[in-house]
């Protein structure tokens, strides 16, 4: 199916400079731009690219300004990120969605499946499950008993969703990932440790996507809660009873310990790690790779391990560090130095006392 420049900008609500009448049948990266294909400039960084690539169409901020001749037709709109995420989505809904029951899927008699799902190849739906309508239940996922599902969520291959747990409207779980697994509870008596039950479950919030084969333990008492609109990237741990406020998006190896409570609107990068029974503020933002030990009381941005609450001094304290062996050496040598004075000064004093005594 091919879209024109005036149908993508009119959908839009972009302007046009170039060719209205261009058509294209596809995306393209920037850098790799091919006829027939749309792409797009957010990044200033590869503003290079523009003024070579092949891409019949570029979408482009509105406060673009062109350092020289463009040959393809430009649609500037408020976001180009935004625009492109806009396109993709209308583009996705006109594809055939798969619909229907297979033979081979495992439904119990007492689960109910809402009208317009597709429920793929071995497939298992256990007892007293409710699936909510137009959902996409693909091979392999396993959904326990008492389980509930919001419309049109999507379930992909080899998903597994424990017992009791709640999904909202419109989620999507990636290939592998687990939700409502047994938290990481134990109590030590002398050498050993007895395993606490985890009774409670996981409740996943409309809109929310979960990364694959990212884990999300159920609550000892009570629900691990994934508010509304996070998204969860691939390969993170969400431990027990854990809250995570609307909005919030977390990068790949993230890890939550137990009882923490992470605010709306957060940011963190990959490999962030956050103990157990701590506050995140609303509005945090935390680079990669950081390590939180304390509660976070107010929105801003955040990095090291521990966290700084500036990422300048941050940065300004990593370059210190890789200078700390030749600070170390200079302090060596003015050390040695220092001595030597020291040492020359009381040579001096007690040569001085000897001349004062043979002249007296």
């Amino acid at each position: 199916m091919k879209f024109s420049a005036q149908y993508i900008a009119n959908a839009l609500n972009g302007t046009i400079a170039g060719n209205a009448d261009v058509e294209v049948s596809g995306f393209s990266r920037i850098e790799e731009g091919k006829p027939g294909t749309l792409t797009f400039l957010a990044n200033p960084k590869y503003e290079s690219y523009i003024y070579g690539t092949k891409a019949d169409i570029v979408l482009v901020n509105n406060d673009f300004i062109p350092a020289r001749t463009i040959s393809a037709t430009l649609i500037k709109v408020p976001d180009s990120y935004v625009a492109l995420a806009t396109l993709m989505n209308m583009v996705e809904q006109t594809k055939t969605k798969k619909n229907g029951i297979d033979t081979s899927a495992f439904i119990a008699h007492s689960a109910i499946v809402g009208e317009n799902c597709y429920v793929g190849n071995l497939a298992y739906i256990g007892e007293n499950t409710v699936i909510g309508k137009h959902c996409q239940i693909y091979p392999h996922t396993f959904i326990g008993n008492n389980v509930t599902i919001g419309d049109y969520s999507i379930v992909y291959p080899h998903v597994t969703i424990y017992d009791a747990c709640i999904v909202g409207n419109q989620c999507i779980l990636h290939a592998g990932s687990v939700v409502g697994s047994d938290g990481f509870g134990f109590a030590s008596e002398g050498e050993e440790y007895r395993k606490i039950p985890q009774l409670g479950n996981v409740v996943l919030e409309d809109e929310v996507e979960v990364g694959a084969n990212t884990t999300i333990d159920r609550a000892v008492i009570g629900s691990t809660i994934i508010r509304r609109g996070v998204k969860l990237d691939n390969l993170i741990q969400i431990a027990h009873n854990v809250e995570i406020g609307e909005n919030t998006v977390m990068a790949a190896l993230t890890g939550i310990a137990g009882s923490t409570k992470i605010g709306n609107n957060c940011m963190f990068g990959g490999q962030v790690g956050i103990v157990g029974h701590l506050n995140i503020s609303d509005g945090v933002k935390i680079g990669a790779q950081s390590g939180v030990i304390r509660n976070i009381d107010q929105p801003g941005e955040y990095m090291g391990s521990p966290v700084q609450p500036n990422v300048r001094d941050y940065f300004r304290n990593i370059v210190l560090i890789n200078k700390l062996p030749e600070m170390n050496r200079t302090i060596q040598q003015l050390q040695k130095e220092v001595e030597r004075l020291k040492n020359a000064g009381e040579t001096g004093g007690l040569n001085k006392q000897k001349r004062m005594d043979k002249d007296g």
